[in-house]
């Protein structure tokens, strides 16, 4: 039920009591799991009252993101809490009771290891009101928390765990929000894409959802990583439930530390591991994929100049970088190949696998930034474009102020060709400067 001053709904997890905001209704920090350190995720009780769904969901316990904090506004105000498991709803505020809205579940990226699904770069509302869906956005464990164990004394792939109870909640209570259990879209960028793809894959999500977006996600690095992950875990040594938090973090950096010499893979050290629930064998993952492909439609690409942001990170090319004699030279030597060998190449093979075995799979290929320049998008840059508004991205590193204008015009289109693949799995918008497309003839 929508009121003026305090929107109330009333779904199986009980009465949920939200927040008017302007053209949008939010539901926020709903918990939708519970879970003990190191275990996995229990469905919550039903609330015996109204539950006041008014703050944002806290963040996982996380490092500092130095890196990261210099492209992006300061965020103030975050809480973090290693119990995390909670979710967030936006919906347009005139929906009405009864309609069934498609629903677009977001996933957010960070490595696996930072990041949070109510961070003011994932805001929603032009994406809800521009294109009348329904948008969650998850928080799930992280890190040493949430995506390494042995099997054994610590469960591998909580975090993954979580986001299916996560979407087993959507499942259940969506409709009081508007939403069509039945049209459910998971979609995320960068580990947030790697993550829907692994959903599709994962014991316990079949029929959870109907499509996957899948943003830049560095599958290829996903394979290949039972060695690092042992020798991770040899550097943590042993993690006890009642560990303190701060140590558990010191204890997180020692196995980054020892996965960086296994070369790419441990640029992203934390992440899914095969073998364990609820995914099966890394030989057995092409097969997985092919099975569930007649069931999910995927959109699914990657930026022309993704490796590009994470340049002034590698000792020696950030000066060179400032050259612009070079820049042409570094980009064709060392960008491109790079973002294709990380994110490119799997689109391709992913794309292929999922139309040899009668799925319907449209790919993407992003070629500009965010700037009123003709410059390549690197990595984040389709961000902008879809969520988060003017007060998040203008005046960062990857939107200067004069060009938001260009973000607007350019950010609309971008919204509605995501919006249309969530209504019906197909991509009918012209290739334009922005984005081309290779259309599966079977979405025709």
């Amino acid at each position: 039920m929508l009121h003026a001053d305090q929107p109330t709904w009333d779904p199986p997890a009980g009465r949920i009591a939200g927040t008017a905001d302007g053209s949008v209704a939010r539901a926020l920090g709903i918990p939708y799991a519970q879970a003990e350190r190191f275990a996995p995720p229990e469905p919550m009780p039903t609330f015996d009252e109204a539950y006041p769904a008014t703050a944002p969901s806290p963040v996982a316990p996380q490092p500092e993101a130095t890196f990261v904090d210099q492209l992006l506004h300061p965020v103030e105000g975050l809480v973090v809490d290693e119990h995390c498991q909670h979710l967030s709803i936006t919906v347009p505020a005139d929906v009405e009771a009864g309609e069934q809205l498609p629903v677009m579940v977001w996933i957010h990226g960070g490595s696996y290891v930072i990041g949070g699904g109510d961070l003011p770069i994932y805001d929603a509302r032009d994406l809800v009101t521009e294109q009348r869906v329904v948008f969650v956005s998850v928080t799930f464990r992280l890190g040493l928390l949430g995506f390494l164990g042995d099997g054994e004394r610590v469960p591998a792939n909580l975090g993954l765990l979580d986001l299916v109870e996560a979407l087993r909640w959507v499942r259940t209570n969506i409709a009081a929000f508007g939403g069509d259990p039945d049209l459910v879209t998971v979609f995320g960028q960068s580990a947030g894409g790697d993550a829907a793809a692994h959903l599709m894959i994962s014991e316990g999500a079949a029929g959870l959802f109907r499509r996957a977006i899948i943003q830049s996600a560095p599958l290829g690095l996903s394979r290949g990583r039972a060695r690092m992950n042992r020798a991770m875990l040899r550097a943590i040594g042993v993690v006890h439930p009642d560990t303190p938090l701060d140590e558990v973090l010191e204890r997180q950096a020692l196995g980054t530390r020892a996965a960086a010499p296994f070369g790419l893979p441990g640029g992203m050290p934390f992440g899914t591991q095969y073998g364990y629930a609820p995914l099966p064998a890394e030989r057995d993952t092409d097969r997985a994929w092919s099975a569930v492909a007649p069931d999910v439609d995927v959109l699914i690409g990657s930026a022309s100049d993704e490796a590009g942001m994470y340049v002034p990170l590698v000792p020696g090319l950030r000066s060179v970088a400032r050259l612009r004699a070079v820049r042409p030279f570094l980009r064709w030597l060392l960008v491109r190949p790079l973002s294709d060998v990380i994110y490119g190449r799997d689109v391709r093979r992913f794309t292929e696998r999922h139309r040899a075995a009668g799925g319907r799979a449209t790919s993407y290929r992003l070629h500009r930034g965010v700037t009123t320049e003709p410059t390549g998008a690197v990595h984040m840059s389709d961000l902008p474009l879809l969520l988060g508004g003017h007060d998040a991205w203008a005046g960062t590193r990857f939107v200067r102020e004069q060009d938001w204008p260009e973000v607007e015009r350019r950010g609309r289109a971008f919204r509605a060709i995501w919006a249309e693949f969530a209504r019906t799995g197909r991509v009918t918008a012209a290739d334009d400067e922005t984005l081309t497309f290779d259309r599966d003839p079977a979405a025709a």
